[in-house]
């Protein structure tokens, strides 16, 4: 069974930036709960449940993260490497969003595991369609947590 309305994660420190993406993703119609996480830390507070984030029903567990390298507290590549490095965590599909295009942060996003490296259009509507299309390959893509595990199997 497919999941439209899976949780998105997104790290990101500027209010603008993610203001934009917030109403880029209503004005494509794409209706997925997105919790925001403004450093680095709290994104991982907000991963490993701790303090409010406990509370799963109001802070599901994200099936996809957005995440900015350049973050106060811990930085993306930071988060990145947390990330990869704990096993209920590394599946997460992860999307560096951020305004770098500098080859080294690439490199390193990948060598660090990240799924893909964006970065961030400078235009509302190359956002909005970004957006749709990220979306749309996401949402067909089968997450952890969505099939059957080997123990259904069996």
């Amino acid at each position: 069974m497919e999941d439209k309305n899976f949780t998105i994660l997104l790290f990101e420190d500027d209010d603008n930036d993610a203001f934009l993406l917030q109403r880029a993703l209503k004005k494509a119609n794409i209706n997925n709960p997105v919790h925001r996480a403004v450093d680095g830390q709290e994104g991982i507070d907000y991963l490993t449940g701790v303090g409010p984030y406990a509370d799963r029903g109001r802070y599901p567990f994200p099936r996809v993260v957005l995440l900015d390298l350049k973050m106060p507290r811990k930085s993306g590549m930071e988060v990145l490497e947390w990330m990869k490095s704990h096993p209920d965590h590394k599946v997460i599909p992860t999307i560096i969003f951020t305004a770098s295009r500098e080859q080294q942060d690439i490199a390193a996003a990948y060598g660090l595991g990240a799924n893909c490296f964006i970065a961030k259009p400078s235009k509302f509507e190359d956002l909005e369609h970004l957006l749709k299309v990220l979306h749309e390959f996401w949402r067909l893509c089968e997450k952890p947590g969505t099939g059957p595990t080997i123990e259904d199997e069996q």
